[in-house]
């Protein structure tokens, strides 16, 4: 049962991700709460940008640019968690690692922040600052200009930045992903961030929460095929069904994960 505001709120944008649409008597049956209580909860999520008020209910915001950080850290939070904690498992120590922009990449971070031996090489200020207590881990960060509301550095700079480096793994994460497998992102300089990191790493790991599948943005920037690992919180929607049977060797939810060797890598 659902007793808590912050439960019922996660719980109503899974509904309308899954739907489209919710109205407010249909959440108000689903939760046993009056209508008032209802729109409480989703005046809050209306006012965080992550949902918009329609007549009688409330819809998907139209998604022409991406959330601010600060909102997205709170955001599926548990998913992310088991995500990291899932990615960290695969990491061996003594890794080096390009780590991107976003929050689920940042949550890996937190997570590998007490292992031993890592060299770290970022764009994402908090990625650093999670390993910046860490005296057994190496940190190079990319120059240029930052961008306050998203915490990182992208476009060109980020890119040249990759560029000078060669790393056992690539982890980063993604705008959205549509459902031929093409990668989306919000801006032009998150593609070339990103795909220098595929680029100029041996093993490729894209970490995304399942409310990346389907979510519509509108750069788009290599596909699920550059990716050598996926790292997810549960099965994947049903219209992506093909995409889990033809990618299920590199598909991982969020339960026990071996670590891989980084001699198995690509060369």
């Amino acid at each position: 049962m659902l007793n808590t505001p912050t439960e019922r709120q996660a719980h109503i944008l899974e509904i309308v991700r899954e739907e489209g649409f919710a109205s407010i008597e249909h959440l108000s049956t689903r939760f046993d709460v009056t209508q008032q209580t209802i729109r409480r909860l989703v005046n809050a999520l209306c006012d965080q940008g992550l949902l918009r008020r329609i007549h009688g209910g409330v819809s998907l915001p139209v998604q022409n640019q991406n959330l601010a950080y600060g909102s997205r850290q709170g955001l599926n939070a548990n998913a992310k968690q088991r995500i990291a904690h899932a990615t960290a498992k695969f990491i061996p120590d003594g890794a080096s690692l390009m780590i991107g922009l976003g929050t689920t990449p940042e949550y890996v971070a937190r997570a590998l922040s007490h292992r031993q031996d890592l060299r770290v090489i970022t764009n994402n200020l908090n990625v650093a600052a999670a390993f910046a207590q860490n005296p057994d881990v190496e940190i190079s960060i990319a120059g240029g200009t930052l961008r306050p509301l998203d915490r990182d550095i992208v476009g060109e700079p980020a890119a040249r930045f990759f560029a000078d480096f060669r790393a056992d793994y690539g982890i980063f994460g993604v705008g959205g992903v549509d459902q031929d497998g093409t990668l989306l992102d919000f801006h032009a300089g998150e593609v070339l961030a990103r795909q220098a990191i595929v680029a100029n790493s041996r093993v490729a790991v894209l970490v995304a929460d399942t409310t990346k599948f389907g979510r519509n943005a509108t750069v788009r920037g290599g596909r699920l095929d550059d990716c050598h690992h996926l790292f997810t919180d549960g099965p994947l929607p049903a219209a992506f069904a093909p995409i889990s049977a033809g990618y299920a060797d590199r598909i991982h939810t969020s339960d026990a994960v071996r670590p891989l060797a980084v001699q198995r890598a690509r060369n």
